[in-house]
């Protein structure tokens, strides 16, 4: 079993005790049946507490609901109150992050994006005893900024990940497409990639808040230089945005990506899109909520002073069909 396999068997592991624990605290006879039916069905007897999540989630972002999904189950079976901002610019996440310190939140998610906006506000909360988890970005900043524990994908590896497979398929120039300039995960993606990759990597930055720009800068591209036979996107949406771009450009470019939602399930169904390197956004959004409840509960804290990864792996036409109706429930 993996690092990152071992440590979310803990989580599971962890959460099961603390649940067995709430139904063993009880009393006998039928409360305590009805009590145990609750723990099975996945409900804790736990105080009720408030744990706010803070995202740099571009609005319309599809990867962002199934996060909130995640996070929105864990939430119902931990008995907390969960309250969602997001904001893509840094400092403006922040700001929602000193709200929630205002507001004595009983604990915080949160993405590190632009690990360097947050550093004064992350100090804040720890001021007031507010436990601080990271998730989805910054892999290589949530230990120095001293937050109890961080789940995601390393993306400098799922990069590279990317990269190895086209060498596999032999292709030669890929244009890897960053949506948000200057997101760190983002930004190490595309990094990785061009380590591993043996051809030719050029960086396209696009506006990812604006779908149309997005397609016509891409497809400028492609129109450009015929010689590009990859396009790397970093984003479902994005993806199937290049789809459209190499038609419009008349290009014979192929698309892979690095996330996924429904529609581009069906698009790997389809072949327009090669492969989706998932890190798991359903698993981030409920493990981020679920371990301040066991911090909160039982003190347990998790992966050893490590990250627990939640990625990469790869989703293509020979393993859809074993993702597809999660997808289509939204948690995939």
């Amino acid at each position: 079993m993996s690092n990152s396999n071992r440590r979310l068997a803990f989580v599971a592991t962890l959460a099961a005790a603390a649940l067995a624990v709430t139904g063993c605290s009880s009393g006998g006879g039928k409360q305590a049946e009805q009590q145990n039916a609750a723990a099975n069905a996945g409900t804790a007897g736990t105080a009720k507490i408030r744990i706010a999540m803070i995202t740099h989630e571009t609005p319309g972002d599809t990867f962002w609901d199934i996060v909130r999904k995640g996070a929105q189950a864990a939430a119902a079976k931990d008995n907390v109150d969960l309250v969602y901002s997001n904001d893509p610019a840094g400092p403006n996440q922040a700001n929602l992050v000193q709200n929630a310190v205002d507001q004595k939140v009983d604990g915080i998610a949160m993405t590190l994006a632009h690990p360097d906006a947050m550093t004064g506000v992350i100090g804040k909360a720890k001021a007031a005893g507010i436990p601080v988890v990271g998730f989805n970005a910054g892999i290589d900043n949530w230990a120095q900024e001293g937050l109890l524990e961080y789940f995601g994908s390393d993306e400098t590896i799922a990069g590279q990940a990317f990269g190895d497979r086209l060498n596999q398929v032999g292709a030669k120039h890929a244009l890897c497409v960053i949506h948000e300039q200057g997101q760190v995960a983002l930004e190490a993606r595309c990094a990785g990639l061009k380590q591993a990759f043996k051809g030719q990597t050029e960086l396209l930055y696009v506006n990812g808040q604006d779908a149309t720009a997005t397609q016509s800068t891409i497809q400028a591209k492609l129109q450009q230089d015929k010689g590009i036979d990859f396009v790397a996107t970093l984003g479902a949406p994005v993806a199937l945005l290049a789809v459209q771009s190499v038609t419009g450009a008349g290009s014979s470019a192929k698309v892979a990506t690095f996330d996924t939602n429904k529609a581009l399930v069906q698009a790997i169904k389809d072949g327009t899109v090669q492969w989706a390197v998932d890190q798991q956004p359903y698993l981030q959004g409920y493990l981020a909520v679920d371990s301040l409840w066991l911090y909160k509960f039982n003190g347990n804290t998790v992966g050893g002073g490590k990250a627990t990864l939640t990625g990469p792996a790869f989703i293509t036409k020979d393993n859809i069909d074993s993702v597809s109706q999660f997808a289509n429930a939204g948690t995939r």
